[in-house]
């Protein structure tokens, strides 16, 4: 189940209507945390959260959202007039109360993510493979979880984004191969079998990353250890 932009809305707007639609899911993103699966779900309530607390601050985002209705045209302009509800009270009232009452539950359900992202992060050890070049924005990933002999070697790319009140960095994966880690098949050795089938990055910077618990793999471990590889590289 999803929830549109402006889902508190949308349709009628009263209280327990919308109570039980944003219950539904929250209950739908909590069977997800409960199999430990935090992404896409995770990013999603936050970004409701961020959502409903921009609307509660803005009063243009209120003006342009809020629904109007037609209360006059002139003949001449056909200009239309429009008398926004915001002028009723007791429907603000409503919509405060909804919007107040999502934020306390949206807030209760991030918390409960965040427990497990917490508890991912701090048993994730990463450490880079061999001398570390300069340039360490693109790359090589090493990832062994669980009790798994094999190591899923995936490319990264780091890059920049600029907004116009911040900078951040976003990360891209790629699968690549698996190995079975042995005596032969150290982290050593399979970074010098990635440099010799892919010469585009002839020293390229690469990373292992251990975790020793059985986590879904796409939805919670690989997510957690991208955001981790950029704060390691950031700080190295």
């Amino acid at each position: 189940m999803t929830l549109s932009e402006t889902w508190f809305l949308e349709g009628y707007i009263d209280f327990e209507l919308q109570k039980y639609r944003l219950l539904a899911y929250l209950q739908d993103v909590k069977k997800y945390f409960n199999e430990t699966k935090l992404y896409p779900k995770l990013s999603d309530v936050i970004f409701h959260y961020n959502n409903l607390s921009s609307f509660i601050d803005s009063k243009k985002f209120l003006q342009e959202h809020f629904p109007k209705h037609v209360e006059g045209i002139y003949a001449q302009t056909l200009d239309i007039i429009y008398k926004k509800m915001i002028t009723d009270s007791e429907l603000m009232q409503e919509i405060q109360h909804i919007t107040q009452y999502a934020l306390d539950e949206l807030k209760s359900t991030i918390s409960s993510g965040t427990e497990i992202y917490d508890l991912v992060e701090k048993q994730l050890h990463i450490e880079p493979v061999g001398i570390v070049p300069l340039y360490k924005n693109e790359g090589y990933l090493l990832l062994q979880y669980s009790q798994y002999a094999e190591i899923r070697a995936y490319n990264y790319t780091i890059t920049l984004f600029e907004h116009k009140d911040a900078k951040y960095k976003g990360i891209r994966v790629q699968y690549m191969d698996s190995w079975n880690k042995s005596i032969v098949n150290t982290y050593s050795q399979i970074k010098r079998d990635i440099i010799r089938l892919n010469r585009t990055l002839p020293n390229p910077a690469v990373y292992s990353v251990e975790f020793p618990m059985n986590v879904p793999l796409d939805e919670t471990l690989l997510p957690i250890a991208k955001r981790v590889l950029v704060r390691y590289i950031d700080v190295a």
